[in-house]
């Protein structure tokens, strides 16, 4: 509704601006503040009073006359503030945003037939996923879902990382040791718990054990890196052994946050299909390569970068970054446009591939990086697969979904102890609070600012938090079932209901919010931004607290045909936030 009310007021800005010789490159068209009763605003005053010659207030007072309200579908009136125009809304707007609430689909914007490729998380297989990493497979996921709620065809892609020194080493140390040589149990009965052991076994051995030792494992290490280099299948399926174990254990974990992926691309793919040494020959003939230090370079000044990408060893061996190249090349190839969630360690990385890409002649503009910061526990230390410190996501999901349960069944003792809910109920709601506090406290914070996860927090039902949100979603299904509505059916008859009753400001601030659903899903899916979804649910939470405080729906002296325009807003209320935090990857408990 808000994006065809934008459009609306974007066409009567034009016409306005066209009918008074200003220029129209740039409309000015932005969100008021809360306190301003519009749902639309525009600060074009403020560009165009240096053109004209006059204050931006008299601007404004120009363009608002200029423009025939009449003439307009959604807009009631245009007031002017200063130097902003504030765009009103008439009846028209309020009927329609309530009908289109009540569609369970609400929010989902039309194909655009784009496809999108999104990879985040592709965190080296040496072991379980820890806490520091939990970012990348939140905001990725998230940022994939708001895509695909604002009508791109999107895929999930790990980027597996099976060719590197550490998968070499890891293949050597569960070729090389036992399980008597190992120190310690796996802390979880889970496969990549298992076989991490053997990862630090081997990285302890090359760091405690003689040269000559040494020097013997470094040699059959290297031995496994050459071979995946010369596409050998005996060595390609020693590495996959281990490999495809331990992703296996991986995406168990990453199921429970839950974050699927539609493909898991091997690094080595593009070693054995002849891209990457394809791609490095071209690199090698373009001007901006060199051959010094006894390794292949290409100069990116030109670039501002003052390093240099090495993309070839003097061996003819290629590196990480070459065969991400081919990678992305690949991307390209497939999809319209490639989105890259990675740590913020990889900036550099980052810019340099983007800068070889071009020099290749590609077009970067459909490459986009969205970098993070790191998240922290209080009092943790850091954290590393290979020395085997640090704590895992496992163990934290765990211990949300525990303090969940606690607090779950603290404010449920009655309907428990009644047979209300038994004790599958009580698990289902302890996992989708608990594993949505965690994505929640996580993916509302902008991704580059360093975070401390902190449980009083993340698991505030009083606070801007998941339960806070979530309670919503639960109050909203407890009024349409006490209304006799079955939710899976959905609310018939309230598709057709008199908007104009829901006249008090609770009701109409709460119609505005829902409203501005559509185009916060529209501008987090443009700036790549989920967290301005999460920031809409607080906002929508406070809003229908305030309707639920003030308007009773099933009150017995509430007048029937309000009670019915009043139950189409909860059922409105009800599927956006649902599908709120459906996009941030959230569940939406019927009961709480």
């Amino acid at each position: 509704m808000i994006l065809s009310l934008r459009s609306e007021v974007a066409e009567a800005l034009e016409a306005a601006l066209s009918s008074l010789d200003l220029p129209t490159d740039d409309l000015g068209i932005e969100e008021p503040p809360e306190d301003v009763p519009a749902v639309v605003a525009s600060s074009a005053a403020f560009r165009l009073a240096g053109e004209v010659g006059s204050p931006p207030p008299e601007v404004a007072a120009d363009v608002a006359d200029a423009i025939d309200v009449d003439e307009l579908t959604y807009v009631s009136r245009v007031d002017t503030e200063g130097a902003y125009l504030n765009f009103l809304p008439n009846e028209t707007y309020f009927a329609e945003t309530l009908d289109a609430g009540v569609d369970e689909e609400y929010g989902h914007l039309a194909d655009r037939g784009e496809s999108v490729v999104v990879e985040h998380t592709s965190a080296n297989p040496t072991g379980p996923v820890h806490v520091g990493r939990a970012r990348n497979p939140i905001i990725g996921d998230a940022l994939a879902n708001v895509l695909a709620f604002a009508g791109y065809d999107v895929e999930r892609h790990y980027y597996v990382n099976d060719a590197g020194r550490q998968m070499a080493v890891f293949t050597w140390a569960y070729e090389t040791f036992d399980e008597d040589d190992l120190d310690e149990e796996p802390s979880r009965d889970r496969i990549e718990y298992d076989l991490v052991r053997y990862y630090r076994k081997g990285n302890a051995f090359l760091e405690d054990a003689s040269e000559e030792e040494v020097e013997a494992a470094e040699a059959e290490i290297e031995a496994i890196m050459r071979g995946l280099e010369a596409g050998d299948d005996e060595v390609y399926e020693r590495v996959s052994e281990v490999v495809d174990q331990v992703l296996g254990g991986m995406r168990e974990c990453l199921e429970r946050l839950p974050a699927e992926f539609d493909e898991f691309v091997k690094e080595t793919r593009f070693m054995r299909d002849g891209s990457t040494e394809d791609l490095a020959e071209r690199l090698k003939e373009t001007e901006s390569a060199t051959y010094e230090d006894e390794a292949w370079k290409v100069e990116l000044d030109e670039f501002g970068i003052d390093k240099d990408l090495v993309f070839l060893r003097s061996d003819g061996t290629s590196l990480y970054t070459t065969r991400d190249l081919a990678h992305h090349e690949w991307k390209f190839d497939n999809f319209d446009r490639a989105v890259t969630v990675l740590g913020e360690d990889h900036k550099l990385q980052a810019r340099q591939l983007d800068a070889a890409l071009q020099i290749l002649g590609n077009d970067t503009d459909v490459l986009d990086s969205i970098h993070y910061s790191w998240v922290n526990l209080p009092g943790g230390e850091g954290m590393s697969t290979r020395r085997g410190t640090g704590i895992m996501l496992d163990d934290l999901l765990d211990e949300a979904i525990d303090r969940a349960r606690e607090e779950v069944e603290s404010r449920m003792d009655d309907r428990i102890r009644d047979d209300d809910l038994d004790e599958a109920d009580v698990a289902r709601i302890a996992y989708q609070v608990g594993v949505g506090a965690v994505r929640y406290d996580i993916v509302a914070k902008q991704p580059t600012k360093a975070i401390t996860f902190e449980w009083d927090r993340a698991l505030d039902f009083e606070a801007q938090s998941a339960p806070y949100v979530q309670y919503v979603h639960a109050r909203c299904c407890g009024i349409l079932e006490g209304a006799g509505v079955d939710l899976d059916e959905g609310p018939a008859g309230l598709d057709d209901v008199d908007a104009s009753l829901l006249e008090t400001p609770e009701e109409r601030a709460l119609l505005e919010t829902i409203a501005r659903f559509p185009a916060v899903i529209e501008a987090a899916a443009e700036d790549l931004e989920p967290h301005q979804v999460a920031t809409y649910t607080r906002t929508f939470a406070e809003r229908f607290n305030a309707f639920y405080r003030e308007c009773p729906v099933l009150a017995d002296d509430v007048d029937p045909d309000l009670r019915e325009a009043r139950l189409a807003l909860v059922a409105a209320s009800r599927h956006t936030v649902a599908n709120a935090l459906s996009a941030l990857g959230i569940a939406a408990p019927r009961s709480m």
